[in-house]
């Protein structure tokens, strides 16, 4: 699939990955209609590229308007290809969050876009050749202590897009799941960054990033696991998930020392997020 000429919807546009895809999108021609929360974050984004190469959408996509505003704006600016790049974080010890950061994490990472596919369909079936590419995560291929809930929603994610390439194999609609391992953006809490370096997991560049996921986009290439030895730890998970067992028990203590840090402070920002001021 040629990008050239193309009109890419691309949630998340104003995060770390997506500041870089947005750039690495219009360098292969493609106009970006950038989706995100922030308008300071998306006009910043806007000025970076030539007038006209990158439409600005102001969207909550775990609301209706939200999802509505991003459809219309695919049916008005022609939109063949949509890129799923927002997600939710939740590092954090899974029996000590709270019932309101689950139902945040599964609402943005996988109802949002389980609904914003659904509303974008007939819009994608007009044209000859359309994409749906989710930028999941190593974690939604290999469940990790620290990530239950998040990981839980990348799983979920990837079977959503694998159901849905088998659902419209005979359409002209391709379903793609592009995985990154970790990624040096501000995505990540200082305690996983922290956790991450004591367990020696490899992290990429934003644009290193951005660059293989559009080529992988142009190849139409149905799943693919950025990094390496991650895509080999995957591999050994599918074959011989007890390998991993293992090898992350014995990483628990790391674990549960660098992720209790997040719990403890998420749980104070809902507390002070809760209190009724005087």
């Amino acid at each position: 699939m040629l990008l050239t000429a193309r009109c890419v919807a691309l949630t998340g546009a104003s995060g770390g990955i997506g500041g870089a895809l947005t750039g690495e999108l219009v360098r292969a021609g493609a106009r970006v209609i950038a989706i995100g929360r922030s308008e300071p974050a998306l006009h910043a984004l806007v000025q970076e590229h030539e007038p006209g190469r990158v439409i600005p959408v102001i969207a909550d996509l775990t609301t209706p308007q939200g999802v509505h505003d991003v459809a219309r704006a695919m049916d008005q600016q022609g939109a063949s290809v949509l890129v799923l790049a927002h997600a939710q974080p939740a590092f954090g010890l899974f029996g000590e969050q709270s019932d309101r950061q689950m139902r945040q994490v599964v609402d943005t990472n996988l109802i949002a876009p389980m609904l914003l596919i659904h509303a974008a369909l007939p819009t994608l079936k007009r044209y000859q050749q359309a994409a749906v590419v989710a930028i999941g995560s190593t974690l939604g291929s290999l469940a990790h202590p620290g990530f239950a809930a998040y990981g839980a929603t990348k799983f979920g994610l990837r079977g959503l897009i694998e159901g849905l390439a088998r659902e419209y194999a005979d359409t002209s609609i391709q379903f793609q799941y592009l995985a990154p391992r970790a990624t040096r953006t501000s995505f990540n809490s200082a305690a996983a960054d922290a956790m991450n370096r004591e367990l020696k997991v490899g992290q990429d560049e934003p644009a290193q990033v951005a660059a293989q996921l559009v080529r992988a986009i142009e190849r139409g290439d149905a799943r693919r696991q950025l990094g390496w030895p991650e895509s080999l730890f995957v591999r050994i998970n599918q074959l011989f998930p007890s390998v991993v067992d293992r090898s992350l028990r014995n990483k628990l203590h790391i674990v549960r020392r660098h992720a209790g840090v997040t719990t403890s402070q998420s749980k104070s920002m809902e507390r002070d997020h809760e209190e009724v001021p005087n």
